[in-house]
């Protein structure tokens, strides 16, 4: 501590700060070892199972007529069941149309009221139609039944059906879910904002890699450490597969697979563990999505899933009192909960532990000569380490693994700028309080990059 102002108050701010970013620190390092090790992945044979395909959609005409003609193409196996919910554009129509020539392709209409109160909803309605045709037309037993959930603009990779039908995933029977990795098919765009100058460019371009980043290093390294250490793997809302039975298990005969939380996807593979079924997450195969460029559609998306993690806080009692979840996971799970607070925490500590140092240098006995001359630099060095440091290393990490062709130096400066993209969540785990306190618990969609903004909500409050 520089000598000056040294009080209870102070070291304790100060601690409180460095013991938070600590326990961030060990996290990374947790996550950091399994993903470490590469995984060969064995493919197994898709036409042991029978394969559905569920497209939430609401106002997608952009996009849903390029990704059925991408998926009938990759997999002619597959039935689509695509959801329209209560859009106000052409969509329906064009399934619609698709449909009419494609007996594999479902339309599954949703209209106002009872439209657009949230992905789960949605979800749940084709998962009935879907158990209805399986009544009526027959078919494989709901073990070897794989349900799929596909972003509007999704392109799973080629080879998903293969690599899930592997030895370690739906062949093993245990297994009641699989994620595969995300990735931004729009991360090599050097202009996503044609309108617009170099500046707005570098910085819409930087987001959407920031995006790819964050979900093929971080998100996929924490998947990693999730499903070989504590049995936790978490479900997402673009690339999730879930066996019928597993399904059926967990929607408590009401046809309600998914629940009501805004973070769907987490809270489904909650139920899952918690049912005794076994998660597991793949980079053999994955899911290319578009990332948003555009902040404010980003700040909306991100504060939505912040909201959605406070709101599964209520499944902690249940994780801890289940047998089938080992304490590690439960360790693992709770911690990943109580992110979006320790958020709401950090945005208060952190700056007064910033303040604090700045009044110590500039009000100390040896002042601006004696923190230079003596071992001030030592407390600089100890918050970059804990502070910037365990950002800064996805960058470095992720160049070597997933963009090897780029430079060291590129990998260095991607992370500098991670360092920037996740000070985001502090402002939307604020905002995802805000929305809380207010009663707002609607779903909100995130307009796609080429969406015009147009009068009315895009979602109902409930």
């Amino acid at each position: 501590m520089i000598t000056g102002l040294s009080t209870p108050s102070t070291s304790s701010i100060q601690m409180v700060s460095l013991m938070l970013s600590g326990a961030f620190l060990a996290y990374v390092i947790f996550v950091l070892l399994p993903f470490s090790r590469t995984r060969r992945w064995e493919s197994g044979d898709p036409a042991a199972f029978e394969w559905h395909l569920l497209v939430p959609c609401r106002d997608e005409e952009a996009v849903i007529g390029d990704t059925l003609d991408y998926l009938r193409v990759c997999f002619p196996s597959a039935h689509l069941w695509i959801i329209d919910d209560a859009s106000t554009d052409t969509t329906r129509a064009i399934v619609r149309s698709v449909a009419a020539l494609d007996p594999r392709v479902h339309l599954v209409a949703r209209d106002l009221p009872e439209a657009r109160t949230g992905k789960g909803d949605a979800l749940n309605e084709a998962y009935r139609q879907l158990l209805a045709y399986r009544a009526s037309a027959g078919g494989a037993s709901p073990d070897e039944v794989i349900v799929g959930v596909v972003d509007a603009d999704g392109r799973p990779s080629a080879n998903s059906f293969e690599i899930m039908a592997g030895p370690t995933l739906f062949a093993d029977p245990t297994v009641g879910g699989v994620q595969v990795e995300v990735r931004m098919m729009n991360r090599d765009d050097r202009r996503p904002v044609p309108e617009r100058g170099r500046t707005a460019n570098f910085a819409a371009r930087t987001l959407v890699r920031m995006q790819d980043l964050e979900f093929r290093s971080v998100i996929s390294a924490m998947q990693h450490s999730r499903t070989q250490l504590t049995g936790t793997t978490g479900m997402g809302g673009n690339g999730q597969f879930t066996r019928l039975s597993a399904l059926c298990a967990i929607d408590e005969g009401d046809g309600r697979a998914w629940r009501g939380s805004l973070l769907e996807d987490f809270e489904l593979g909650v139920h899952l563990l918690l049912a005794g079924w076994s998660n597991r997450f793949t980079d053999g195969a994955w899911v290319d999505q578009e990332g948003l460029f555009n902040l404010r559609r980003y700040l909306t998306q991100r504060t939505r899933w912040g909201q959605g993690v406070m709101q599964c806080m209520r499944y902690l009692p249940s994780i801890w009192g289940s047998p089938d979840v080992k304490s590690i996971g439960a360790i693992e799970m709770t911690y990943y909960l109580f992110q979006p607070w320790l958020a709401l925490v950090g945005t208060v500590v952190f700056p007064l532990a910033l303040v604090v140092f700045g009044y110590q240098l500039l009000t100390g006995a040896t002042g601006v000569l004696g923190f230079a001359l003596g071992w001030g630099w030592g407390l600089v060095l100890l918050y970059l380490f804990f502070g910037v440091g365990p950002f800064v290393i996805w960058g470095i990490i992720y160049q070597r693994r997933c963009e090897p062709e780029r430079s060291s130096v590129t990998g260095l400066g991607w992370g500098f700028a991670y360092v920037l993209y996740v000070y985001a969540f502090y402002v939307t785990s604020w905002r995802a309080v805000g929305r809380m306190i207010t009663g707002r618990h609607g779903w909100a969609k995130t307009r796609r990059n080429t969406e015009v903004v147009t009068a009315g909500p895009v979602a109902l409050d409930r």
